[in-house]
């Protein structure tokens, strides 16, 4: 659903000409697919008038100048909500007027109302907090009042609260929030004072995220008195702690901040949150909004991240990466701790994951004091390992202060190939297989010679693929990158090697993020390798989309193509999507034996696949209405 949050230029007591600003934003808003737009607070007539308000005049040109707006806006099926000074049973309110094609939908009242610091709003004002179930004659229209109403616009409810209503310690929001409102608006008028509105950005984004909602906030600008205050127009949206659109401050000029609101997500969110209640919130009146709905041809008006996981920010990826780390070691020192282990084995392959593991291992025993010569970092080359990835092996261990393993499943493998009666040749199932179980078995002998604990590499989206081994890498006694996507395994490596490395070992950890992804299970061909993951089971970066909308966002195919056309435009067309996503959805499926027995492991972010805890997940369950979903859809792009 598309919202608006906009700040009109107000003219102090001049109602007439603030309702002409209004009209220019409600049609500013109609063009750009806008279906609900929300003005500051007392727009028609400017929250800095003062006196003026007890003005009979001035009330009665306000309440003019609104039913000459609706009258104007007939044919406007965008929803406007403005701010005016209402009289009912002779007390003054602070109000919100909810309007549509010609017809006022309710009128919200002001619940707190604040008298300290600059505000002196008592003076006028009466807390519209035990208004419930009224009905207004109000502008030629009779309609609902009260600080009980929320609105329903195809099938979507939002509420409105004004200004302080946001501040105080259980904003009606919040109650507005758990009886069903998805959409949230604010009509304010904040003056500004110096770092106030890092602050109020905050404030909105908390607020948007505490009542898992979308919270629209606009407060007045340009034309407000600056005899004591300065108002700096902003205009704000949020959705889930996250800022998605906020205008430009201190201009002279109508500004607006237009965003695409997720109300599936939100929904989707509350759902799985069995906390989200409270079950002595009051009952809300309802008040169904009937207005033409808006069809809309362009994109989405909002930005779609190709990297759900990875903060595109390169301060925030920093933090994260940072974080990450912290939450791994965290949690294997712990397990070392309990089981008074000092001895950590693991294979290098000279590969992204093994090398993130290797790191965090480090970390884990500088945390505990431990030696890090109890790090066994052993390498087993086999029938596909090149001498680049062999080499990086190598010189990791030895740089990091780990003690060095080297033993070649070469042997062992042909040995188990005879004993099966397997052609060397044949390059099937088994002979993959074989080598990683067979790395897995000396891992594990390893660790039982000198009492350690391995440590598993495999990382999350390759266990979201089943592209793993089962008994063989599937399996560990602790999987420190069980749920660190691929997609962050390569910025994670990076961050390090930027940070907290030099010389021959960053030099290494840069020529291990630049290598290909591969588990080298097949003869390379002279140095190159053979065995290109991504070429075999598709690009981890629309796997890890697809991962991140599918389990945290329970999107349904058709929506999660959607989304990736517009997130990955120009890199993939929507054939190689469509393509991949069925490899995803299918393998995701019937993969899912090889999580049920997965090790435990550290969960770092919003997403995990332990049997223990995210994901619940029967291993017999049926993927075919997801493929049959993307089998259509592919049919519908076809036609």
């Amino acid at each position: 659903m598309r919202v608006a949050a906009a700040v009109p230029r107000v003219h102090i007591a001049d109602a007439r000409r603030n309702a002409e600003g209004a009209l220019k934003i409600m049609q500013d808003a109609f063009k750009e697919g806008v279906e609900i737009v929300v003005m500051p607070e007392l727009s028609l007539v400017g929250y800095t008038c003062g006196d003026m308000v007890l003005q009979k005049k001035l009330l009665k040109d306000s309440e003019r100048a609104l039913a000459w707006l609706m009258e104007e806006t007939a044919d406007i099926p965008t929803v406007g909500i403005v701010g005016l000074p209402v009289v009912y049973a002779d007390r003054l309110y602070n109000c919100a007027a909810v309007f549509g094609q010609g017809q006022l939908w309710g009128i919200v009242p002001k619940s707190y109302i604040p008298n300290y610091g600059e505000f002196s709003e008592l003076r006028w004002w009466v807390s519209g907090f035990g208004i419930r179930d009224r009905v207004i004659r109000f502008a030629g229209q009779e309609c609902p009042f009260g600080a009980d109403l929320m609105f329903d616009i195809h099938d979507v409810e939002f509420g409105v609260e004004i200004c302080e209503d946001m501040w105080v310690p259980v904003p009606p929001s919040s109650m507005q929030a758990v009886q069903g409102a998805k959409l949230l608006f604010n009509l304010s008028a904040s003056p500004e004072s110096v770092c106030k509105h890092d602050y109020l950005i905050s404030l909105i984004a908390e607020q948007s995220s505490r009542t898992m909602a979308a919270y629209v906030y606009a407060s007045a600008g340009h034309g407000e008195s600056s005899s004591d205050l300065v108002f700096a127009g902003n205009a704000v949206i949020a959705e889930l702690g996250r800022v998605l659109d906020v205008s430009e401050r201190f201009v002279r000029n109508d500004r607006m901040a237009i965003a695409d609101i997720d109300v599936e997500y939100i929904s989707t969110r509350r759902t799985a949150r069995n906390t989200f209640y409270y079950p002595e919130a009051p009952e809300m009146r309802v008040v169904e909004i009937d207005v033409d709905e808006i069809v809309r041809t362009d994109s989405v008006r909002r930005h779609i991240e190709p990297l759900y996981f990875v903060p595109e920010d390169e301060a925030a990826r920093a933090i994260h990466c940072r974080e990450v780390f912290a939450i791994q070691s965290a949690g294997l020192a712990q397990r070392l701790e309990h089981t008074n282990c000092k001895t950590a084995v693991l294979g290098i392959s000279g590969g992204l994951d093994s090398t993130l593991a290797l790191l965090a291992v480090c970390d884990t025993f500088d945390l505990l004091g431990l030696d890090r010569k109890g790090i066994i970092g052993v390498t087993m080359p086999g029938f596909g390992t090149t001498d680049r990835t062999y080499q990086n092996a190598l010189i990791m261990v030895k740089e990091l202060g780990c003690t060095l393993r080297e033993i070649s499943i070469k042997d062992a493998c042909e040995q188990h190939f005879k004993d099966l009666g397997i052609d060397p040749n044949d390059r099937g199932v088994a002979y993959e297989n074989s080598q990683a179980r067979e790395r897995t078995q000396i891992l594990m002998d390893v660790a039982n010679m000198c009492g350690g604990m391995v440590i598993g590499t495999g990382d999350m989206s390759e266990l979201a693929l089943g592209w793993a081994t089962y008994n063989g890498d599937q399996m560990s006694m602790y999987g420190i990158n069980s749920s660190v996507p691929k997609t962050l395994v390569k910025y994670m490596v990076d961050w390090y090697a930027e940070n907290r490395a030099e010389g021959v070992l960053q030099r290494v950890l840069r020529d291990v993020v630049a290598t290909p992804v591969s588990p080298e299970l097949l003869p390379a061909n002279g140095e190159d390798i053979a065995q290109k993951t991504e070429d075999i089971v598709g690009p981890y970066d629309l796997h890890d989309f697809f991962l991140y909308c599918a389990l945290r966002r329970r999107y349904v195919p058709s929506k999660i193509f959607m989304l990736a056309s517009i997130a990955f435009e120009g890199v993939y067309d929507e054939a190689t999507i469509i393509k991949w996503m069925r490899t995803f959805f299918r393998r995701f499926f019937s993969q899912q034996f090889k999580r049920s027995a997965m090790p435990d492991g550290p969960k770092v972010g919003a997403v995990g696949l332990s049997p223990r805890g995210d994901l619940h997940m029967p291993s017999d369950a049926e993927s075919r209405a997801w493929l049959q979903e993307i089998d259509d859809l592919e049919a519908s792009l076809n036609r």
